[in-house]
């Protein structure tokens, strides 16, 4: 059962949707199970559940049996009517139905780190070709408004620490096989860019510190939750790197927020760092944070790194991200860090 936090989340969505105008259009969610697609979905059809003028949503997922868990309480509820189709294909092959829509939520990509690693060439091949078949769409619809979303990875390995702008980039080892990820981040920004200059595409970048809150899949297993779950049981924090490198966190409502902003009021072309400065902080110092606030004392910080290669992880970065940019457009993130954990909880549990 959907937790009250996210309940309350998809109730702040929907009104940010109705005063902003959006009632009455067409969206195109990819990645339609993942964390925000699924989410940027739930809030259109709650939406549906409280307004007249519908919201329309064709939304592309690669599995029918994952629709069909991550949206389970929607169908229970008879959400997923005739204002909803899901589109079964893979990314990298160009959208051969035929339909019209207003704006596009483009969020398909793996955001596992081990995969990253065991198969590059797939994860390299679905950034590109994702976004080249999304932004070919997006130009034959003559969509109002696109928003990609990137990764804070794209920024590269730091070695200051000061606040970034979206263009102070970083070195990207190109010799290291995970690298497909950041790299091909990059190579997605740019034709973004490249799309909206040449062709008139009205496409934005959010580029994306890591995200989470209620709404989270209970079998989530990315490094926040592999922190929380550990604290709830009562288990010690094991790190497999030194932990000295600098995270850069969101929550998720505030991010959906920033996407839909983005869609109205974001410059086509540019890309705009979505992050909350407050919870800049060190791997270490997280998992410190959530040891002493959801353990009741008895979860301990230790490091494991005798095999910290098999993991995946991103090289140690200094980074720190600044919002500045977005902020300008009138956006506010609401949560900071212990928030963030406190209402993702309900849902790990």
């Amino acid at each position: 059962m959907a937790s009250e936090f996210l309940k309350e989340d998809l109730q702040r969505l929907s009104t940010y949707l109705i005063e902003n105008g959006f009632s009455g259009s067409t969206f195109l969610v990819t990645g339609a199970t993942g964390l925000l697609g699924s989410l940027c979905i739930k809030s259109f059809l709650h939406h549906n559940s409280i307004s007249e003028n519908k919201i329309r949503i064709y939304a592309l997922a690669r599995s029918e049996e994952k629709v069909n868990s991550v949206f389970k309480e929607e169908i229970a509820a008879g959400l997923l009517n005739e204002n909803i189709k899901f589109i079964y294909c893979d990314i990298r092959d160009p959208l051969r139905e035929a339909f019209s829509c207003d704006y596009i939520i483009h969020t398909a990509n793996s955001t596992a780190s081990r995969f990253f690693i065991t198969n590059p060439v797939d994860v390299l091949d679905s950034i590109y070709m994702g976004t080249k078949n999304i932004l070919d769409f997006g130009k034959t619809c003559n969509v109002k408004g696109i928003v990609y979303l990137s990764s804070m990875e794209a920024f590269g390995q730091i070695a200051n620490d000061k606040r970034l702008k979206e263009s102070d980039l970083g070195f990207v080892d190109l010799e290291e096989k995970r690298s497909c990820y950041p790299e091909g981040k990059r190579v997605a920004e740019l034709m973004c860019k490249l799309y909206s200059e040449q062709f008139g595409v009205p496409v934005k970048v959010a580029r994306l510190a890591q995200t989470f809150g209620a709404g989270v899949s209970e079998i989530e297993n990315r490094v926040f939750a592999q922190f929380l779950r550990s604290a709830v049981k009562g288990e010690n924090i094991v790190l497999h790197t030194v932990g000295q490198s600098v995270g850069n966190y969101c929550y998720t409502a505030d991010v959906i927020e920033g996407i839909f902003l983005l869609l109205k009021s974001g410059c086509n072309g540019e890309t705009y760092t979505l992050v909350n400065e407050d919870t800049t902080m060190t791997i270490t110092e997280m998992a410190v944070l959530v040891a002493n606030e959801f353990s009741n004392g008895c979860s301990d910080v230790v490091f494991d790194i005798s095999n910290a290669s098999n993991y995946g992880y991103a090289a140690d970065t200094k980074m720190r991200l600044s919002a500045d940019k977005i902020l300008r457009l009138g956006w506010t993130p609401r949560y900071g860090l212990s928030e963030m954990y406190r209402r993702m909880l309900p849902d790990l549990k």
